[in-house]
């Protein structure tokens, strides 16, 4: 059973192209000082993918941290470029736990994945520019339900308006 008040879920754009890579890492190794050991990774394409890598550089100098899988259906890489799929299977095989929420593809399933990522963390950690979609999704329901967010990503100004949602 894992300690909720020690797990980080990750949520971001599939547009993330490194940009924030040694900030992660830091936060990674900060969050690890202060008792985190659990990580919960959507396995999106961009900042999900990313995230869980940089999991798996902290947990080869720190065995204790767990990584933790949360697909939205089985064979969600289908689609993915083919050095997005190498880099994903490659996780998913050293992954301490693989969650599937739902066994095929159904249009609810990518929001009920990120429903179990904000249910699943004491805190969530985000590339997020501001724009609509998932990750603006997730981002609010971590925040309606009082999860604090940790955000890596400068918010457009343009889309911070509330009312854009």
């Amino acid at each position: 059973m894992m300690n909720r008040s020690a797990s980080v879920s990750f949520t971001g754009h599939r547009s993330y192209r490194g940009e924030a890579d040694a900030p992660l890492r830091e936060l990674l190794r900060r969050l690890y000082g202060d008792g985190f050991r659990s990580f919960f990774s959507g396995m999106a394409v961009g900042f999900d993918l990313a995230a869980a890598e940089a999991v798996l550089e902290l947990k080869a100098e720190f065995p204790d941290v767990r990584l933790v899988c949360v697909l939205p259906f089985e064979g969600q890489e289908r689609r993915f470029p083919e050095t997005a799929r190498t880099r994903y299977r490659r996780v998913l095989a050293e992954a301490d736990e693989r969650i599937v929420v739902c066994p095929e593809y159904r249009p609810e399933c990518y929001r009920l994945r990120n429903d179990r990522l904000v249910a699943e963390a004491s805190l969530l950690v985000a590339w997020y520019d501001g724009s609509p979609g998932g990750t603006g999704y997730t981002v609010r329901r971590a925040e309606r339900t009082g999860i604090p967010v940790e955000h890596l990503a400068p918010l457009r100004e343009e889309m911070t308006d509330p009312r854009l949602f």
